[in-house]
């Protein structure tokens, strides 16, 4: 009997955490820092006992061959993508070395090549006349965003303060607007020598932040919407109460795996202030378009450096003038497209970005409700989401 798609989902959140905690286990393997960094099902579903790649492989086929009895639209297309995407872990971790352009299209889901360097160009024309109406007029546009961002730095000793401020006005538009995250909450922790901006460390309550760099208020704010409200702790609160709740099948609770659901997640992450509507003023219409820039040209360097052969000083001169990045970001950015796993998951946060933007501009008033479930209840990847008004939720 064929099994339908929420069986399917529970398998294969079955195979993924198994091989998960296979991987973990292999000190030599690409995924020995684990495949699903943050996962809330333990105890929920039982995982699969790996010895052996082989018996992965072969879970995968079977897998593969159920998915494609299943009708199309965009859950068949969410899995099958899926699966693809472990297929190449799976490789990796046996040994196999993917060219970079397979680990950015099937791996994580993304375009391939550099982003179109007019898509660049309008962000940093759109820059300029908002740094210019705000009265940053001298020198050229990578003196003026610095200059800008001096004018604007939060002092490190303000930090915490500042992050508490807009942890607490974010998470109320969260709770009203998205998802009620209950009494969940979030420190500060101060990082160093990361390749990271900031991260979600969503099972020690922290959110790691960083301190090479200065952050405007802007900044801050982007990184609390996109890490936690109503970035990714929102949505792994919310896939958690779907699950649990029998209205999303077991793989919502996949969304952090490394794969083609980080995507999603991302764009979930850089979307957060236009979801919960927190772009207040001209500083943070300015880090919208600083970032938009910031965002396609990572994608282009990793592109550049990994796939063009480009020397690693001139893509660094690259992000320096065009993305006009502070050298810890800089250095951060090249250390992670270098890298044989993360390194082409650098392409997900423009990718993802531009992903759930265009949807989401597109969505109407009545179609919101039903957007957010999709969203915020199931796990999606680029090509699922983007058949909105069709989503990947079914009935059960």
């Amino acid at each position: 009997m064929a099994m339908n798609s929420f069986d399917i989902g529970r398998e294969l959140t079955a195979v993924t955490t198994g091989i998960d905690a296979f991987e973990l286990t292999q000190p030599d393997s690409l995924l020995n820092d684990g495949l699903v960094p943050i996962y809330l099902g333990r105890g929920k579903v039982e995982q699969k006992t790996y010895t052996n790649r082989e018996a992965m492989k072969a879970d995968l086929d079977r897998l593969e061959a159920d998915v494609a009895e299943l009708a199309s639209g965009p859950r068949q297309v969410f899995l099958q993508g899926m699966l693809k995407s472990l297929r190449v872990a799976v490789k990796m971790a046996s040994g196999a070395s993917p060219s970079f352009e397979e680990k950015v299209a099937d791996l994580v889901g993304a375009p391939t090549g550099r982003e179109d360097p007019a898509v660049i160009e309008d962000a940093r024309g759109k820059l300029d006349g908002l740094l210019r109406k705000s009265g940053f007029v001298t020198g050229g546009l990578g003196e003026r965003v610095a200059a800008w961002e001096e004018a604007r730095a939060v002092p490190a000793e303000q930090v915490e303060t500042v992050f508490r401020e807009l942890m607490v006005e974010a998470k109320a538009k969260t709770d009203a607007l998205i998802f009620d995250t209950g009494d969940y909450d979030m420190k500060l922790n101060p990082v160093r020598g990361m390749m990271y901006t900031a991260r979600c460390s969503f099972d020690e309550g922290k959110m790691d932040l960083n301190f090479d760099l200065s952050f405007t208020r802007a900044a801050l704010k982007h990184l609390v919407c996109h890490e936690v409200y109503p970035g990714h702790s929102t949505q792994l609160l919310s896939t958690k109460a779907a699950f649990e709740a029998g209205e999303a099948p077991a793989d919502a609770l996949l969304i952090t795996t490394d794969a083609i659901t980080g995507c999603v997640q991302e764009g979930i992450g850089d979307q957060g202030a236009h979801l919960i509507d927190f772009i207040e003023d001209s500083d943070d219409e300015i880090h919208v378009e600083l970032r938009r820039v910031r965002s396609a040209a990572q994608t282009s360097a990793a592109w550049m450096l990994m796939v063009e052969g480009v020397p690693h000083e001139d893509v660094a001169n690259y992000l320096r003038t065009t993305a006009m990045g502070q050298e810890a970001w800089v250095q951060g950015r090249l250390r992670m497209a270098a890298h044989p796993f993360r390194g082409p998951f650098i392409s997900s946060y423009w990718a993802g970005n531009e992903c759930v933007r265009k949807v989401r501009e597109r969505v109407t008033k009545a179609q919101w409700p039903k957007f957010l479930e999709a969203l915020y209840s199931h796990a999606n990847s680029p090509a699922s989401l983007s058949m909105f008004p069709q989503t990947v939720v079914e009935a059960h």
